[in-house]
């Protein structure tokens, strides 16, 4: 099944609390609900409030993953100009020019990660001037199924404003977390 993320905008931790309290009442599981804030202070005063990891608010993933596609394409240029210019054909053969590019490959992936340790993650830039102003970014990633709890949910929180939906994790991913029991609370 696909998720679909709902994205929540709310000054209020303790009703962002009730709000993913009623939310998992009613069979909305932990792993499928975040909040992001940088009132850390206020998030630790809530201890059932499931954050965000940090290191999940930088971009870490997602660049890693162009620097490995920016590295592949490095490994594939290089072997190819390995094999049109016949550096390959004297006695050191091909091993040296592939582990070069192997290496070129890791090197890219890293550096990708690296550039991505210094940046918001992609997904949250959009609320960067509501996380500036104080506001906490409420997530919750929604079956198709589970969309009419939501909208009733909702409807008991008029502090809570609606900011829009967006692509979810895999769903592999929820079951996952759900079945391995890795979201606890303090």
């Amino acid at each position: 099944m696909k998720l679909l993320r709902h994205y929540f905008v709310s000054t209020n931790l303790d009703d962002l609390e009730l709000f993913e309290e009623q939310l998992e009442a009613d069979g909305v599981a932990t792993p499928q609900i975040h909040v992001l804030s940088l009132d850390t202070l206020g998030l630790e005063r809530h201890p059932h409030l499931h954050e965000v990891q940090s290191v999940m608010t930088y971009d870490v993933v997602h660049s890693s993953l162009i620097g490995a596609g920016v590295g592949l394409c490095c490994l594939f240029l290089f072997l190819g100009a390995t094999a049109m210019n016949a550096w390959a054909s004297s006695a050191i053969g091909w091993m040296p020019f592939i582990f070069l590019a192997v290496v070129m490959l890791g090197f890219c992936t890293w550096e990708g990660g690296l550039i991505g340790s210094q940046r918001r993650n992609y997904k949250f830039a959009r609320f960067e001037k509501h996380l500036k102003e104080g506001k906490h970014i409420f997530f919750v990633d929604i079956y198709q199924h589970q969309e009419s709890i939501l909208t009733r949910v909702v409807g008991l929180h008029p502090q809570i404003s609606t900011a829009g939906t967006g692509r979810s994790v895999p769903d592999w991913l929820v079951h996952w977390q759900r079945h391995m029991g890795m979201i606890r609370h303090s």
